[in-house]
């Protein structure tokens, strides 16, 4: 009898020990079951540089040299309207590129953040002897003043679209911790093309290579009065405009080449 005490002693001594064990077993399995990262996390955890993260990395699959960036104006506005001559005018023109990386959320120009180190190494790959770009987040400006002409009845500025290697790819996040039981996770997708990095493209001389000119148009027409009327004193290089030869019959664009402006 006492030896059949024992027994059942020991097999509720080996149930206690085993208790929390399988509580541990427990707690592991719905660890793993923990959602995935989906896409827009993963953008948006690279994006922060998120203590989630071990590594997050632009992974390029298809590039275009000589792309043209958004049109910019990059003068105050000369108001000659009213006025039955041309005015000669002095502008003064100045704009600025640098790197920038396009993900869901918008654009990030960061360096200090994992996701950069891979853009910085990819940006080697395009820089060539005949194509010079900036592969950090150093910001590169053109600066001038020129003399030109106002048409009779016109107001005019500059406009500026600067060029750019665009580089389009997919992110790569590595996550410390497993998320449905892995730890690498894409966004959009693996093999996507749809995140942008646009390396400026530099002349010779260092300053951004792209598309400058001056646009002329005519007082009176609505393309005058929502220049004006958005403020015609004042640089607005946010205000969407349409590109060079695309303003139609009010707007005259006359292309400046970039070989008569002066480095800084």
């Amino acid at each position: 009898m006492s030896r059949s005490r024992s027994h059942r002693g020991r097999k509720k001594r080996v149930t206690l020990v085993l208790a929390p064990l399988a509580a541990v077993a427990a707690g592991v399995s719905l660890m793993s079951q923990a959602g995935a990262a989906t896409p827009s996390e993963v953008s948006a955890d690279c994006r922060a540089d998120s203590d989630k993260l071990s590594d997050c990395e632009f992974v390029d699959v298809q590039f275009k040299q000589n792309s043209l960036g958004p049109n910019e104006r990059v003068s105050a506005v000369s108001d000659n309207c009213g006025v039955a001559s041309t005015a000669s005018k002095t502008f003064s023109v100045s704009a600025s590129v640098t790197r920038t990386v396009q993900l869901e959320e918008g654009f990030i120009t960061d360096s200090s953040i994992k996701l950069a180190g891979s853009i910085f190494e990819i940006g080697a790959k395009f820089q060539t002897k005949d194509v010079n770009i900036t592969r950090d987040d150093t910001k590169t400006t053109l600066a001038f003043e020129r003399t030109d002409t106002v048409q009779a009845d016109h107001v005019a500025y500059f406009m500026w679209s600067h060029k750019r290697t665009d580089v389009s790819g997919f992110l790569k996040a590595t996550y410390k911790e497993p998320q449905d039981g892995q730890t690498v996770f894409f966004a959009p997708s693996e093999g996507a093309a749809t995140v942008h990095v646009f390396y400026p493209q530099l002349l010779k001389n260092g300053t951004p290579d792209g598309r400058l000119w001056l646009r002329n148009v005519q007082c009176g027409t609505p393309e005058a009065n929502s220049v004006l009327n958005a403020g015609g004193d004042r640089v607005l290089a946010v205000r969407s405009e349409p590109g060079f030869g695309e303003g139609g019959d009010a707007v005259t664009d006359v292309e400046i080449p970039l070989s008569e402006i002066s480095a800084p």
